[in-house]
């Protein structure tokens, strides 16, 4: 009776470990998993051309979002749940088209696949969302962490080659500085997404513990988009150089750069003007150079030298509408480099290597 049961309840748990649930993918799995549905959606195209032919403009949709992931990093949950919302609607109509009869049993594994892998996406997405809420509720608020290593192992700056200290978001977090500016010690403090208040929080820790000779900063544009009061903008700015006037740390303010709508076409979210519009960022900017003028700050313009004819930032030089592709961080690199000139005075070459004579 007991060598039964036990054998019964064995039986129940190897069951029970048989319909466990797949571990959640993590953000490798995830992007895997989203080329993986569309190769899917594409061959189950061929089991059924109308099917095909209706779920061609979702496909297309799902692509657009997982690239846009790929360019602007994987947590942005409003580009998953763009992903998700057209692979269910592929499913909806991939239940109400009818199929060829007889359905080719391949394709019928494809679309049950499909299903499969929906139900992990929708577990991966919730756990972007509790993600994003536990970073809401973080200490670590002005992600402080990001460099907290990067500064520890920064070196004391030399004397001879001036450090500038570049501060922002994502639009100074993509500039490869040491690709623009060979041999000059200008460090990268950028960290996408975030706003001037998070600047301010991590200004002593980012900026002013590395000793910089000077502050190249350009924030704003993530304000405007999330709607933060211009005059809180304005607040946090100021607040950005009274500290930077006390620890002697010269300041070079930038204009938040134009955005444009040129590449809507190509994904719909990359129409900028709306959370954006481009006479709030004049408006930010004339008040940047006039506070630039009243305490007698380097004005680093950048606006009319990225913006096209329109008044929108010219397409050649930015793939998005937002962030500058090589092309417009050459643009901006030769200007950022005579705004910390006029700062600082022109670099001090370095001194030749002299010959050591060779004794025999």
């Amino acid at each position: 009776m007991w060598t039964k049961t036990f054998a019964a309840l064995l039986l129940l748990l190897a069951s029970a470990s048989a319909q466990q649930p797949a571990p959640p993918l993590n953000d490798q799995q995830a992007l895997a998993a989203y080329e993986r549905c569309l190769q899917l959606i594409e061959s189950s195209g061929v089991a059924s051309p109308e099917l095909g032919r209706a779920g061609a403009p979702l496909a297309e949709n799902m692509r657009q979002a997982m690239e846009s992931i790929k360019f602007l990093g994987i947590r942005n949950p409003q580009l998953h749940y763009r992903y998700l919302t057209n692979l269910k609607a592929f499913l909806l109509i991939s239940d109400s088209i009818p199929k060829p009869v007889p359905f080719p049993e391949m394709g019928k594994r494809q679309l049950a696949e499909l299903r499969d892998t929906l139900g992990q996406i929708e577990v991966y997405f919730q756990r972007q969302i509790e993600q994003l809420q536990a970073d809401l509720r973080s200490p670590d608020r002005d992600n402080l962490a990001r460099y907290r290593s990067a500064n520890a192992a920064l070196p004391a700056p030399a004397a001879r080659n001036s450090r500038v200290l570049f501060f922002g978001d994502s639009i100074t977090d993509f500039w490869r500085l040491n690709e623009y500016f060979p041999g000059r010690d200008f460090v990268n403090r950028g960290i996408s997404g975030q706003i001037t208040g998070q600047m301010l929080g991590r200004f002593i820790a980012d900026v002013v513990q590395l000793k910089p000779a000077a502050m190249l900063v350009l924030a704003g544009t993530n304000d405007i988009a999330r709607g933060v009061d211009p005059a809180v903008i304005q607040n946090n700015l100021t607040m950005l150089c009274d500290l930077a006037d006390v620890y002697k740390v010269k300041v070079i303010l930038a204009s938040i750069l134009p955005v444009s709508d040129h590449h809507k076409g190509v994904d719909p979210y990359y129409e900028r003007t709306r959370q954006r519009p481009l006479a709030a960022i004049l408006d930010m900017n004339r008040w940047i150079q006039a506070l630039c003028e009243k305490r007698g700050y380097t004005y680093l313009n950048y606006y009319p030298a990225l913006a096209g004819s329109d008044g929108q930032l010219a397409p050649n030089l930015a793939d998005d509408g937002l962030h500058p592709n090589p092309t417009g961080y050459r643009v901006m690199a030769p200007l950022a480099l005579a705004a910390i000139e006029k700062a600082l005075g022109p670099a001090t070459p370095a001194k030749p290597e002299k010959k050591q004579r060779r004794l025999f």
